[in-house]
């Protein structure tokens, strides 16, 4: 830990100009503040590039993915599993008995899809731990981007499950008598305003955590800095330290809350007894 503290303070040399511009300018700046540097904006002041670079790290990460998926694929053995095989099932089926205490039976159908999303929001949010790397999820287009993914996703689920008609139906409630028919100018709304809802708090709450995590670390890289300039140091001292271990939880928590309330929205779309 304290060689990866030592990695910090030198990614963080220029940390207190970077914070002062970041703070004053769009350029080369995450959404939501200061942060510290990342590998394109020390290396690259293009406009483009910097604009788009969170694309660029998410795509990273889905390369990463597709790349280790492939190998997994080809190498399998279902007789004598290698140590990364192993692994990788061990994960996959860690996945699939949490989201089988969701959906039940139907976890099956949704591990793929959901397990995915957890693992692809968990890495992102990893990267802005990594130094001179830079989490995509401070950026609220591709928080926005995941949780319209899920929401069409789930409306999808819903129209495939039960039917035009039954899907209207669930919107409006399910009246089965006249009072719950009388309801329905009431309820049908609140629904749909609720189901418009659901991205903009997924979206919302994933990037305002992770946004203020990675500016917390990058607030006591600049104090750890701040506190041995009167001897020209290019580090600092570690208070960064405690926050990083507890951006590794807090990064774990919020890819997890994300693909849990992602799986009950499905849910909530899924065939009852009542249906």
């Amino acid at each position: 830990m304290t060689g990866l503290s030592y990695i910090y303070g030198l990614a963080a040399v220029k940390v207190g100009t970077f914070l002062t511009v970041a703070s004053t300018s769009g350029e080369g700046e995450h959404e939501g503040g200061a942060h510290l540097p990342d590998l394109l904006s020390l290396f690259t002041h293009n406009e483009v590039v910097n604009e788009w670079k969170a694309v660029i790290y998410a795509l990273v990460v889905s390369i990463f993915f597709s790349v280790v998926a492939i190998t997994v694929y080809r190498k399998r053995d279902l007789k004598n599993p290698g140590p990364f095989q192993n692994f990788i099932e061990m994960l996959v089926e860690g996945m699939y008995g949490f989201l089988r205490g969701v959906l039940g039976d139907e976890a099956r159908k949704y591990t793929p899809f959901l397990g995915t999303l957890f693992f692809y929001i968990l890495a992102m949010n990893f990267m802005g731990i990594i130094p001179l790397g830079m989490s995509p999820s401070t950026n609220i287009n591709i928080t926005a981007s995941l949780a319209i993914i899920v929401f069409l996703y789930a409306q999808y689920t819903g129209i495939r499950r039960l039917g035009i008609l039954g899907y209207i139906d669930h919107m409006a409630g399910q009246p089965r008598d006249v009072i719950s028919w009388c309801l329905v100018p009431l309820l049908l709304p609140m629904h749909i305003i609720g189901e418009l809802a659901k991205p903009f708090s997924l979206a919302l709450r994933l990037f305002g955590n992770i946004t203020g995590e990675d500016i917390l670390i990058a607030a006591f890289v600049g104090l750890g800095l701040m506190a041995l300039s009167f001897v020209h140091s290019p580090v600092g001292l570690p208070f960064n330290v405690p926050f990083i271990l507890l951006g590794i939880l807090l990064s774990t928590i919020q890819a997890l809350v994300f693909t849990l309330l992602s799986s009950i929205y499905i849910l909530m779309m899924l065939p009852h007894p009542e249906h």
